[in-house]
């Protein structure tokens, strides 16, 4: 093993199993063990107890003078140290007074609302001009609108929250924005357990914040390959969050001949991409992930006529709602095209993460609905069941009920296919005349989730409204394509292919946009049932 990969295995560290937890450092841990410690001596002295308290009362207060400090100082030779002193300070409070804290900027470094409110009233008295109209260039019409437009900068100001004066300060501080980043996500984290409102103001303002300087163009594309730095490696190990990579031969394969892996670095968080994308260049477009991780020796690259996209990853929970997937893919496509113009399809193999959790709650709500069906016996009993779907076609629900006799029980083809799939150790797979009787209704009904379930008029599924939204087709869907426990837990092994088109990238992203508009191939609309033809697009 050389040193570059020596240095690999020695310093990656296990990927979190939950990225969106806060992030934890030494100085916390101290503290929290010296309380633990305290506590657990208290026969031996209250002194000790009542002093490692104190401590993390004063640690709290300190930072918590810092962070006005920062946001009220204009003295720029100490705001340094003060940013400084906050940033450091953060880190090392405890949960509850992370928690704490940041409520605490929520509020009381919220906008002024009772000035908002008297600057609205005094704004409603002023009198419009008699004649308002923007052609007019009267100096009595000028001198009336001065009035309003000293009026509306106050505006602006009122309702700029002091808060943003921090961010700003931070944006521009050394290590600022990867600060920034890692407190969103403890905002984030706390609103998954809490949907406080100042929180979710806040946040809002911070992802405004980091969306605009994050933009493309402060963004730079960087190919990494095996001579990049361990530390940058690492991360990637340590941040794949589709398909782990399993040890160092696996990530010399991602970044080796036939493949490609590109990531977008900012210069103010140096050595870490943001978010990176793997790349496997083939002769056509994948239909398992097994022939992608496993295809040794790859195809000569001159042969190539798909990139193929199998993973995206974030590095930074920080940044969740912000679309920096969209700038990478078409900039990578831009970049393969332009490097191997012999590349002429740019497709992707992506999992459907919501698919199987979607399913089961359909299959476990419509088989209770079944049980009630069949208790009742008269036609005006049944029609009252309005909600009452069977989601399965007759010759599916034959097929079901004949191959899972000796399996399973099941007074319907409903309640048999969610006690398959949700069999300990998924056994289902390992039976052939199962998989045959299980692969035309888990088909149908994911075509049925990726074209028709939808949520505020998008694409229900995370991945699927991804890949809409920057301007891709759904154009076919895998059997059995991930048989990873990842990929049978979250949608029974089917994996889909999503294609962009050059030519059609911003005309299939417009619609989707405005419309919800989802554009599909006529092979995966042939699984759903006909829809009127403006619900779908067959190109």
């Amino acid at each position: 093993m050389n040193k570059k990969g020596l240095a690999i295995l020695m310093r990656t560290r296990m990927k979190p199993n939950d990225a969106s937890k806060l992030a934890q450092s030494p100085l916390n841990n101290i503290v929290k063990q010296s309380v633990s410690n305290s506590e657990g001596n208290q026969s031996n002295g209250g002194n000790k107890n009542l002093s490692a308290y104190n401590y993390t009362d004063r640690n709290f207060e300190n930072v918590r003078e810092s962070m006005h400090s920062a946001i009220s100082m204009n003295k720029t030779e100490v705001l340094d140290s003060v940013l400084n002193d906050f940033s450091e300070g953060y880190f090392s409070l405890s949960y509850e007074d992370r928690r704490k804290l940041l409520l605490m900027l929520a509020k009381e470094c919220d906008l002024n609302r009772t000035q908002v409110h008297e600057l609205i009233k005094q704004y409603l008295g002023l009198e419009l001009p008699s004649r308002w109209n923007v052609q007019s260039s009267g100096l009595e019409e000028e001198g009336t609108l001065s009035a309003f437009y000293r009026m509306e900068r106050n505006l602006r100001h009122a309702l700029k929250p002091k808060y943003e004066d921090l961010f700003e300060r931070l944006n521009t501080h050394p290590g600022g924005l990867k600060f920034l980043s890692s407190l969103r996500a403890d905002i984030l984290f706390i609103l998954a357990e809490e949907n406080l409102a100042s929180l979710r103001a806040l946040d809002s303002h911070l992802k405004e914040k980091l969306s605009t300087w994050l933009s493309p163009a402060a963004l730079e594309l960087h190919q990494i390959t095996w001579d990049d730095p361990a530390s940058l490696l690492e991360k990637i190990v340590a941040y794949e969050a589709v398909h782990p990579i399993s040890n160092l031969i696996d990530l010399k394969r991602r970044l080796g001949v036939g493949r490609r892996c590109f990531g977008y670095l900012h210069p103010a968080i140096p050595g870490e991409p943001l978010i990176f994308i793997e790349v496997a260049l083939q002769k056509n477009v994948a239909q398992t992930i097994q022939e992608v991780l496993w295809d040794d020796p790859p195809i000569p690259e001159s042969e190539a006529t798909c990139a193929l996209f199998y993973s995206i990853s974030s590095t930074q929970p920080g940044l969740s709602g912000i679309n920096l997937g969209k700038f990478l893919i078409k900039r990578v496509i831009k970049h393969v095209k332009r490097d191997m113009p012999h590349i002429s399809t740019f497709a992707t193999l992506s999992p459907i993460p919501g698919y199987m959790q979607w399913l089961l709650s359909k299959l476990a709500s419509q088989s209770k609905l079944a049980e009630g069906e069949a208790l009742s016996h008269s036609s005006a009993e049944k029609s009252g069941s309005t909600f009452f779907e069977n989601i399965l076609e007759p010759e599916e629900e034959r097929g079901l009920m004949e191959a899972s006799t000796e399996f399973v029980a099941g007074n319907n083809g409903m309640e048999v296919m969610l006690k398959l799939l949700t069999s300990t150790n998924y056994e289902w797979i390992n039976s052939d005349e199962l998989l045959s009787a299980l692969k035309p209704p888990l088909m149908h009904l994911c075509a049925r989730y990726l074209l028709q379930e939808k949520k505020r008029g998008k694409a229900l599924d995370s991945v699927a409204n991804f890949h809409l939204q920057n301007g891709a087709m759904i154009e076919r869907i895998n059997w059995m394509a991930d048989r990873s426990e990842k990929g049978l837990r979250q949608s029974g092994g089917i994996m889909v292919n999503y294609v962009y088109r050059l030519e059609s990238i911003e005309e299939y992203a417009h619609s989707y946009f405005n419309t919800g508009h989802i554009h599909a191939s006529n092979d995966l609309r042939r699984y759903v049932e006909v829809q009127p033809k403006d619900e779908f697009d067959g190109q």
